[in-house]
């Protein structure tokens, strides 16, 4: 690292320090309407499944996985869109469609228009989830990218928890032991469930209208040959010194990839291939881990582990205080080793998994159970919550950075359908426990695979991490 950006990162709390803090957070409540429209309907779905009189596991199953495909579009759209128009505009669409679709979903009179509105709400989730880290880490310091591009994985879990407080307060008076039939000639049953939607919209009214007060990402307006404006940001983050020595390394390695147009076979090219692999094999495996399923099917979940509805939604909001708390840890932790977080946390989570199978292969109910979803979801978001997002928004040159985190993010969405889709057909044949050893399997793979291919990134700036993973082979076994 030259001297120049050194020094600057060094003394950004007495010149930038907030503002890099303000517009990272600003584009963090992407990832907060995410991570809400995201569990929402988990607890919201005893109920509007009652309302629309939905029985077969296979449209529940649909129902509950429809917004992954406006995910896999909004994530395949989100590189060429930003790279065209920007990061900024292309945030603040995705605003909007989450303060729109929210109130459409609330206010759907039948299933068909509820799920269209689930799918169009998706769009703005993949957007979000693609374009938020991109461009929190095209904007921050090395120093500081790996706990700043956190934030949004702190906003994803913030989203979660408001989610699951705003539904458990919602129906927290639901009499317990209620049949479907009660719940749906009820008031939880015609109304409850729309106000967990609707709320949506506030929040991201709020992320629409902070979108106004951040500036373009300096990487982007240097890719366009706007290098004042970016010079005006980057002076704004760390001062004069930081802002020339940031403007000449990104240009210089946009001389060195001399590419305009990103096409599929130029990501999928030799030079690479291999980070291009790396990226994806690790957002697919942040959700083949399984831990999704514990979100988005917690009310199944808990049932198996002999808890009625009442006590789920409660138990519910423990699992999204758990996130939180380890969320916050892991900031502490994720600018000292990238790649120790995410081998303890495939690690942990093999454990964990092994030994929820096993509760349920002895049919164990109540506190155990309880404790052992909750350890898996402290693992999960200590680790290869935040660390993924982070690592995916690092690794790639300047050059194709957009569209080369949009086919990683497409990868994570595509992967996450699968494993919303599969879940209940796997409960179904081989039960919680089989299902959870499956999940453990994939764990100590993916830790095999992180040992293997994950080089360090912490400390680094992006065009350094390029001239380090570019040239040839990944580094492997650094760090441990």
């Amino acid at each position: 690292m030259n001297k120049a950006t050194e020094g600057g990162s060094t003394n950004l709390m007495f010149r930038g320090g907030r503002y890099i803090w303000f517009i990272s957070s600003v584009a963090a409540l992407g990832g907060l309407l995410f991570g809400y429209d995201w569990v929402v309907i988990g607890g919201a779905r005893a109920f509007f499944e009652a309302y629309f009189h939905v029985v077969s596991p296979v449209i529940s199953g649909w129902i509950n996985s429809c917004a992954l495909i406006g995910c896999l579009v909004g994530a395949l759209l989100s590189g060429g869109l930003s790279e065209r128009f920007g990061r900024k505009p292309i945030l603040t669409v995705a605003a909007v469609t989450f303060v729109v679709t929210s109130i459409g979903n609330g206010l759907a009179p039948n299933i068909d228009l509820f799920v269209a509105w689930r799918i169009l709400g998706g769009v703005a989730i993949g957007l979000a989830s693609a374009l938020s880290p991109l461009y929190i880490s095209e904007t921050a310091p090395a120093r500081l990218r790996g706990r700043l591009v956190s934030i949004n994985q702190l906003t994803i879990v913030v989203g979660i928890l408001m989610a699951q407080v705003i539904n458990w307060y919602i129906v927290r008076n639901l009499p317990a032991h209620t049949t479907t039939a009660q719940i749906a000639s009820s008031w939880f049953g015609r109304t409850s469930w729309r106000w967990m939607f609707c709320l949506t919209a506030i929040p991201a009214a709020g992320f629409f209208a902070g979108m106004f007060a951040v500036p373009e990402s300096p990487r982007w307006l240097i890719k366009r040959g706007k290098s004042s404006e970016a010079e005006a940001v980057l002076t704004s983050i760390g001062g004069a010194e930081y802002a020339a020595a940031e403007i000449a390394d990104v240009k210089a390695s946009m001389a060195a990839e001399n590419a305009s147009t990103v096409t599929l076979s130029q990501l999928m090219s030799p030079r690479l291939r291999r980070v291009m692999v790396l990226g994806i094999v690790l957002a697919v495996f942040q959700q083949w881990c399984g831990i999704n399923v514990i979100f988005n099917y917690a009310n199944s979940i808990f049932k198996s582990a002999g808890y009625d509805l009442s006590d789920t939604l409660k138990y519910i909001v423990m699992t999204g205080s758990m996130n939180l708390v380890f969320t916050l840890t892991a900031l502490r932790f994720v600018d000292i080793s990238r790649r120790k977080l995410m081998l303890m946390g495939s690690c942990g989570l093999a454990v964990i998994y092994t030994g929820i199978g096993l509760g349920y292969f002895l049919h164990l109910t109540g506190l155990p159970m309880l404790i052992l979803v909750l350890a898996a979801i402290g693992c999960y978001a200590s680790s290869l919550a935040p660390v993924t997002w982070v690592v995916i928004s690092e690794i790639f040159p300047n050059s194709v950075r957009g569209a080369a985190v949009a086919v990683s993010v497409t990868a994570l969405w595509a992967a996450s359908f699968v494993l919303t889709l599969t879940f209940p057909p796997l409960n179904k044949y081989l039960g919680p426990a089989g299902t959870f050893w499956l999940y453990a399997a994939i764990c100590a793979a993916g830790f095999v695979f992180i040992l293997v291919s994950l080089p360090e990134t912490r400390g680094k700036t992006l065009e350094q991490l390029e001239a380090e993973l570019m040239p040839g082979t990944l580094p492997t076994g650094a760090d441990v």
